[in-house]
């Protein structure tokens, strides 16, 4: 099963073209290149007939240098492809975010987060007082033993001040007025935002029934895949992601949640560019080191891009932290990966029958 997982987007991307196969394939090709100069793109593959009327999206990379999960999931997926019901099809949607999965990042080559841009630009952007409060703790700008340790000490004293809801929310649910910062939600459509919309018109039109598995790895139990939603729990589409995944399905709006919902998930993006169809949206996160490990190296190697030099002495360490926290390489880790995967992807393909 381990062999699935590989260990740049440019083996990724070159095996997920080759084992299509005869399949349709579709690419979207990025305006920049990777750090081997090769070319980045977001790559679709689809299994099932062309006039299905049931689609069953599968998708890597919203955050790229989670990619490395979602990729062999989907790898998975087409060297075994699962049995279709009839009429219905699998979109699978390879790397959304390539830049951001080709230089090992969180964020797109803007240093937007892709899960906090799929707003209405029209309207004024939301507010994140929290996120103010906290940004130069959350990123401080010299990385060593002292301004760590005064970090830490603001940052816990905002977490017992205001609570732990309050916390995750102001260290990670989105802000839209620091360009630098972390969890930047952009001001405009990302490149890999349009590609969405996209995705929708040319191979979603006219379907009436919709789902998404969209891939992450960071939070959660190691190596477990935890089913997410954002949706309102009332909605007629959570109503059947419950049906479909039953009680391992989280609201991340939930007063107890440890993740940050947003409003302006690829969610949104998906069901906003297709609203014609009738729409069962989850995220799949897997987890992998404590939470206090992923934080603490997402938060480093942003600040090497902000701060720091990414073509440093220290660059390709910290890099290497960041893909461990998203990508484990460790046999038991990536087993539980493909075989929780295949599953979810089975649940979903179960529930869409039924529409």
């Amino acid at each position: 099963m381990t062999d699935f997982f590989s260990p740049t987007y440019a083996e990724a991307r070159k095996r997920f073209l080759k084992a299509a196969g005869t399949a349709v394939v579709t690419s979207y090709a990025h305006p920049l290149k990777g750090p081997d100069g090769g070319d980045l793109a977001t790559d679709l593959v689809r299994l099932g007939p062309k006039d299905a009327r049931r689609v069953v999206v599968v998708e890597s990379g919203t955050h790229g240098a989670e990619g490395f999960c979602g990729s062999a999931i989907q790898l998975s997926l087409l060297h075994e492809p699962p049995a279709l019901p009839s009429v219905t099809a699998i979109l699978l949607v390879h790397a959304l975010n390539p830049h951001g999965y080709a230089w090992v990042r969180r964020v797109t080559e803007d240093n937007v987060d892709l899960n906090r841009n799929f707003l209405d630009f029209s309207k004024p952007l939301p507010e994140n007082p929290g996120y103010d409060e906290l940004k130069d703790a959350l990123l401080p700008k010299q990385w060593n033993e002292a301004s760590l340790a005064a970090a830490r000490e603001t940052l816990e004293a905002y977490r017992a001040k205001h609570g732990e809801r309050a916390f995750v929310t102001g260290t990670g649910g989105g802000q839209y007025k620091h360009a630098r910062g972390m969890f930047y939600g952009g001001t405009q459509p990302t490149w890999s935002n349009l590609t969405v919309e996209k995705i929708c018109k040319e191979h979603l039109a006219g379907v009436p029934h919709a789902a998404l598995v969209d891939i992450h790895s960071g939070l959660g139990p190691y190596g477990y895949g935890e089913p997410l939603t954002s949706l309102d729990p009332a909605s007629a589409e959570a109503s059947r992601a419950r049906a479909w995944y039953g009680e391992e399905l989280r609201n991340t709006r939930a007063a107890d949640s440890a993740y940050a919902g947003t409003e302006a998930s690829i969610i949104t993006g998906y069901t906003r560019y297709a609203p014609w169809a009738a729409w069962t949206p989850i995220g799949l996160e897997f987890g992998t080191r404590s939470r206090e490990q992923v934080r603490g190296a997402l938060r480093h190697e942003h600040w090497l891009h902000a701060y720091g030099d990414p073509k440093g002495p220290d660059a390709p360490a910290i890099k290497a932290a960041l893909k461990d926290v998203f990508c484990p390489d460790e046999p038991e880790w990536k087993e539980k990966v493909i075989a929780r995967g295949r599953e979810i992807v089975a649940k979903a393909l179960s529930g869409i029958e039924k529409q």
